[in-house]
């Protein structure tokens, strides 16, 4: 084993998508979208819808973030897997940016860049 300079043999090894980390209550929020359908497509429309109204990326990100975590308090209270987790490791508020990022960059085609004026003679 390399030795990255971090420890981590006091928590689970953190979730991998696409190439972005992402913590325990992400990955659970990640993986039950996957794994429904009807939860998958409505996210897809509510990130996209996001993107659409949102006048640039970051904004679109912390308003899909704050979605996120209303979503996670709201299932919570019905999927077995959120409640499980909620009575262990408590209701704290948790950062779901990684995620609201990910989304957004997997269901949203990125604005095309504007080119630089010309310059003036």
């Amino acid at each position: 084993m390399r030795w990255t300079g971090l420890c981590s043999c006091f928590s689970p090894p953190a979730g991998q998508v696409g190439g972005v980390s992402l913590n325990r209550t992400e990955q659970r929020v990640f993986d039950y979208i996957s794994g429904h359908a009807e939860e998958r497509q409505y996210w897809q429309n509510k990130v996209q819808s996001i993107a659409a109204g949102a006048g640039d990326p970051h904004a679109a990100a912390v308003r899909i973030e704050a979605e996120l975590w209303y979503y996670y308090k709201e299932r919570s209270a019905v999927v077995p897997d959120f409640r499980d987790a909620a009575l262990r490791e408590g209701m704290g508020r948790t950062s779901m940016k990684n995620l609201a990022e990910h989304l957004l960059r997997q269901w949203v085609a990125p604005r095309p860049k504007t080119p630089p004026p010309e310059p003036r003679p």
